[in-house]
């Protein structure tokens, strides 16, 4: 096995210091990303999407459970499956009830979406011991709208902003975020592939429209009552 080379402490030292500007920078970088990311236009959804969930049918709008902001997780759990994806379900287990309060304290909800029917996520979800609210898109147009299904019957494959010329699974991961504003809902971001590896409700918010909402963020005003830089994600 390779291990990292022996030195003394003032070399490592010298090393990790060098390092630390590296790192800084990235952050800088990733700070500016986000900025970006929080200055894309966003688009109206005018289709009447359904869901069914734990109450029965609710709209894209329903999901929201009252807060201007939406994050959904396109879980992989096909129709004709009988398991969600190992490595979606993997990421799911690492959620804790805490993460969704400190979004929930940020106007943020979150949500899973699977195309599967929803007594197979409700069975799925008492196995593995969850509580997040996890939504059924079957029979209808939003996962393959928000590309992570599949069917060349109902259009062309792509995923990640690029046609897909080998459809390998019928399902593939991602995150979308919306804005709810003035009665109407609005996409503002979805990522794929690599870009769903992160965790922490930071990470989330910051794939947001709204961000952190901290009084340092860029652009300024997108918070009614921005917060401090504290990540105590008090109410």
């Amino acid at each position: 096995m390779a291990l990292p080379e022996i030195v003394g402490r003032a070399e490592w030292l010298a090393a990790r210091r060098a390092l630390l500007e590296q790192e800084k920078e990235a952050r800088r970088q990733l700070d500016r990303i986000n900025a970006e990311r929080r200055r894309l236009p966003m688009v109206r959804i005018d289709k009447p999407y359904r869901f069914t969930g734990a109450n029965g049918q609710v709209t894209l709008a329903g999901l929201f459970q009252g807060r201007p902001q939406l994050i959904v997780q396109h879980v992989m759990f096909d129709p004709g499956w009988d398991d969600a994806c190992p490595s979606c379900t993997a990421a799911i287990d690492e959620m804790a009830p805490a993460l969704l309060t400190h979004l929930a304290n940020r106007n943020t909800t979150f949500a899973l979406v699977s195309r599967a029917p929803y007594e197979k996520l409700r069975a799925y979800a008492g196995k593995r011991g969850w509580s997040i609210p996890w939504y059924s898109s079957h029979g209808d147009d939003f996962n393959f709208d928000f590309d992570v299904s599949f069917d060349e019957s109902v259009k062309p494959p792509v995923y990640n902003y690029r046609a897909l010329p080998v459809v390998e699974s019928p399902e593939l991961p991602g995150f979308s975020c919306f804005l709810a504003d003035g009665g109407e809902v609005f996409h503002t971001y979805s990522t794929y592939a690599r870009g769903t590896d992160f965790g922490g409700a930071y990470a989330l918010l910051d794939l947001t429209a709204l961000g952190r909402q901290e009084e340092w963020e860029e652009p300024k005003g997108r918070a009614e009552h921005a917060r401090a830089a504290v990540p105590d994600f008090a109410a």
